[in-house]
């Protein structure tokens, strides 16, 4: 499977942000990439593109390789060696920071061999089935499902008698409170 690389290591902005761009030609034709990345509006992009032309001129050197024909096989993003920084704080205090760096690397290769070795696998019982092949020689038998046990039989349950529960006493009903009868009150009129 010929396939040519680039790579750029040390690049001064954060993986995360190299990601973003690096994903948007993941799978797309060479020429296809270059022209989404000069429309993309991330200051990492003009790298990229760069990184990628140097991946093309890598491939077009091997001489192995149809240049109109390339695809943008693999493309990822590491995480490079992280700076550690203060910034001044108030009061004396210092705050840190760190400024990361990533490695952004680009593999090219033609479409048919950047297939992967599964897809490969696929393919050839299809293409067996067309030349006139048995079928059943090119998939691998069906699993018989596993014999089920019987059932283990249940017992069965004798009903226990509802019991019957006691009637629940009533809590006897309070009587109202006598009033209370002052008979030395005073009548209110003052006599």
């Amino acid at each position: 499977m010929p396939e040519a690389k680039a790579i750029l290591r040390h690049v001064r902005v954060s993986p995360q942000k190299a990601r973003l761009v690096v994903d948007l030609i993941r799978g797309l034709r060479a020429e296809e990439a270059l022209h989404r990345l000069r429309f993309t509006r991330k200051q990492i992009a003009l790298d990229v593109a760069k990184l990628l032309q140097s991946a093309i001129a890598n491939a077009t050197d091997k001489g192995e390789m149809d240049v109109d024909a390339l695809y943008v096989t693999r493309a990822f993003v590491d995480e490079g060696p992280r700076q550690k920084r203060i910034r001044p704080a108030p009061m004396g205090r210092a705050y840190r920071y760190q400024r990361r760096s990533a490695h952004i690397s680009i593999f090219v290769g033609e479409r048919g061999s950047a297939a992967s070795p599964a897809r490969r696998v696929e393919a050839a019982p299809a293409a067996g089935a067309a030349t006139g092949a048995p079928a059943a020689t090119a998939q691998p038998a069906a699993k018989k499902p596993a014999p089920r046990r019987p059932a283990a039989k249940k017992k069965p349950v004798a009903k226990k008698p509802a019991a019957q529960k006691p009637a629940a006493k009533k809590p006897a009903a309070k009587k109202p409170a006598a009033k209370k009868t002052t008979s030395t009150s005073k009548p209110k009129g003052g006599k």
